[in-house]
């Protein structure tokens, strides 16, 4: 079952759309998962593999499009604010805990990839939040630090003269999150298999959607760039934590991250790796896809 949401977001509106179990109105008020998905991606595409299948078990869960992105209101267009990323996750407990149907006192949170950083970091402070999973997890802030070949800060020193320049000419930039074509990975010397895999997952009919743009506004990179998903993470996160890790190591830095918020946070419960996966793998592959969240509601049952 299927109901589309608005979320109010202060004078903005968030696009929602929550999975339920087909039961859902038998009178139990239910569990539910907020799901904080990858960057780039839109609530039609992991976020749906995930949220579908989590309901299938019995388990409500909110996906929705962050602000300035998808079917959501913001401008400009295409901004990844890493900081909004989490208060966007907050605004959809708010409208959870008024759900008829929903249990305000067992809600949890799911995060994807960047989704997963910015899952940690809205655990630390809305304890609303009862437990948190995540599924190769990855610290946005630190991936954008160590992708600059000059270092962080002469990209910051870079993006600063961008930002004068757009506010001078009127025109605002935006930079690809992945090459559009693998024609265009070739051509720029990209054969890696993890990026080969993100393409093939974003970019053609296997996972594509007309709405998520592949495009980030330029003035994103230096909120990303100062941005630490894990910052006192190990002080205030003390909700159960289960991780869950592609078991193919790849350049995304999942894996090692995941393993960095395993030994930080102070009440990790489970931590499962899929041996053979990749990173892009673990989108939307059923193999992979439903042992992940067969683990995952493993852990909701016992701690939401």
């Amino acid at each position: 079952m299927l109901l589309h949401l608005t979320i109010p977001r202060g004078p903005l509106e968030l696009a929602a759309d929550l999975h339920l179990p087909d039961d859902a109105h038998s009178g139990t008020p239910l569990p539910a998962v907020v799901l904080s998905t990858p960057g780039s991606s839109v609530k039609e595409q992991i976020g749906a593999n995930y949220a579908s299948r989590l309901a299938a078990r019995g388990i409500a869960a909110l996906v929705f499009d962050p602000a300035h992105q998808g079917e959501s209101q913001g401008e400009p267009r295409d901004l990844e604010d890493p900081y909004r990323r989490g208060e966007d996750i907050t605004y959809a407990i708010d409208t959870l805990t008024t759900t008829p149907g929903i249990d305000p006192q067992r809600i949890g949170v799911l995060g994807i990839c960047a989704g997963g950083g910015y899952a940690v970091h809205t655990a630390r402070t809305d304890h609303r939040i009862k437990a948190v999973g995540t599924v190769v997890p990855v610290n946005i802030g630190a991936a954008f630090r160590g992708f600059q070949p000059d270092g962080p800060v002469a990209a910051l020193d870079a993006l600063a003269d961008a930002r004068t320049e757009e506010v001078r000419s009127g025109e605002t930039a935006r930079v690809n999150w992945l090459p559009d074509t693998l024609e265009d990975a070739t051509a720029a010397g990209l054969t890696d298999i993890d990026t080969i895999q993100a393409i093939t997952y974003y970019r053609t009919e296997r996972g594509g959607h007309e709405r998520s743009t592949n495009r980030r506004l330029l003035r994103s990179d230096s909120l990303l760039l100062g941005y630490d998903a894990f910052h006192l993470a190990d002080r205030l996160m003390t909700q159960p934590l289960q991780v869950i890790l592609a078991g193919r190591i790849g350049n995304t830095g999942s894996y090692d991250t995941g393993m960095q918020l395993w030994k930080l946070a102070p009440n990790p419960v489970d931590l499962m790796v899929i041996d053979g996966a990749g990173h892009y793998e673990m989108y939307d592959e059923p193999e992979y896809v439903d042992a992940t969240v067969e683990r995952l509601t493993g852990f909701y049952a016992n701690n939401l």
